[in-house]
């Protein structure tokens, strides 16, 4: 999740994590398209579970990865979107403006433009949403690795965009990304969120008791037909947080280490491998992999751009420590999609499916050209030896 913070330290980290990531996801390509492909695919595809009593569960390596391991970065973007709500760069309602104008525009353009290339083919609208959402720890880890030069307020300003972004997605994937609903599932899911909003009222500040509720949250989610991700959230923005402390900032740090060495680091081995044997050509010139590819290059920042001038006209200008410059020099990185983008590809499309490999390939190709392009004019609006002014917007 998220590294800002205007130490040394938590950027070095979050660099280091993007390296991870972008590593594994490469590792997952290599071994989907290398001799040890088939049984690589069949251990993502074995499948194990549990009984205990009445209750049953068996799925695939993949599924539990997607599925479960998933709910715990879901878990890490409830918190942080609580604490940035509550103390971060969200917590005053005039600062709140900006990256909900940007965050918003960032989800419609992208989206619109992949529409747009696919208006054509019907059956690959599903996948309307895949560039609409920036990865957080990826996109932070890129920009600390890749653009030095920006001043802190810059990784701020992304990670309150980011934060809204990842909100935005999960209403998306609860909203457009269900199976067939189960009543009775979804009225116990409500009301364990009733009782962990009690425990809330009660002034109850420890976590063992909305974890154990958020667990149960999950298992009937699970089987409600909406994607038990959304769990995850629900139970992040239930916990009680202080401004020093609380149950959400003890969860949230020891989560951070298992969820950005372990969680997504998996996520991308198991998600972005894509076989690419006599099948290049065809994914190369897929609309679905266009649209997600420039929805991201293209429509990410252009989004952003727009989102920040209505809110600047409406407000009379820019908020005090920000400028043009300084928007255009983050935009492409908001272009960084991946888990989020790989996330509701699998949700979109059945893996396998050609429209699937090509969203993969939109992502991995839009990802990588956006962080090209933030990074070259990022380094030429605030070049590396301007590091020492950061406080310089």
């Amino acid at each position: 999740m998220s590294q800002a913070g205007s130490a040394d330290g938590p950027v070095d980290a979050g660099a280091r994590a993007g390296v991870v990531l972008a590593a594994a996801a490469l590792l997952g390509m290599v071994l989907s398209n290398s001799a040890l492909a088939a049984s690589w695919h069949a251990l993502l595809d074995a499948r194990w579970g549990f009984s205990l009593g009445p209750v049953h569960l068996a799925e695939s390596n993949l599924r539990w990865i997607n599925d479960a391991l998933m709910a715990l970065f879901f878990l890490q973007v409830g918190i942080e979107i609580k604490r940035e709500w509550l103390f971060g760069a969200l917590a005053d309602r005039r600062a709140r403006v900006l990256p909900v104008a940007a965050a918003l525009g960032g989800m419609l353009v992208p989206a619109l433009v992949f529409v747009a290339i696919n208006a054509s083919r019907p059956g690959n609208l599903s996948g309307w949403a895949v560039p609409a959402a920036t990865d957080i720890a990826f996109a932070l880890g890129l920009m600390a690795l890749f653009a030095r030069g920006l001043p802190a307020r810059a990784r701020v300003f992304l990670t309150a965009v980011a934060v809204l972004d990842d909100l935005g997605a999960v209403m998306i994937i609860a909203a457009f990304y269900t199976a067939q609903l189960s009543g009775p599932m979804l009225g116990l899911a409500v009301a364990t969120v009733i009782a962990m909003a009690l425990l809330n009222s009660f002034g109850v500040l420890r976590a063992w008791p909305y974890l154990l509720l958020g667990l149960l949250l999950w298992w009937w989610v699970l089987h409600s037909g909406v994607h038990p991700t959304v769990a995850g959230v629900l139970t992040g923005v239930l916990l009680p947080q202080q401004r020093t402390g609380g149950a959400g900032r003890r969860v949230e740090h020891a989560l951070a280490p298992f969820v950005s060495w372990g969680v997504l680091p998996l996520f991308a081995l198991a998600n972005a491998g894509i076989e690419l044997h006599g099948s290049l050509y065809e994914l190369l010139r897929s609309p679905v992999t266009w649209g997600v590819a420039l929805g991201l290059l293209l429509g990410k920042p252009a989004g952003i751009l727009v989102g920040v001038f209505a809110a600047s006209r409406a407000a009379g200008g820019l908020p005090a420590g920000y400028s043009w410059r300084l928007m255009l020099a983050l935009a492409g990185f908001c272009g960084v999609g991946f888990t989020m983008s790989l996330f509701i590809a699998d949700l979109a499309w059945p893996d396998g499916a050609a429209a699937f490999d090509a969203a993969r390939m939109g992502v991995l190709l839009g990802t990588l050209l956006a962080v090209l392009a933030g990074s070259v004019v990022a380094q030429r609006l605030y070049p590396r030896g301007q590091a020492g002014r950061r406080a310089q917007p």
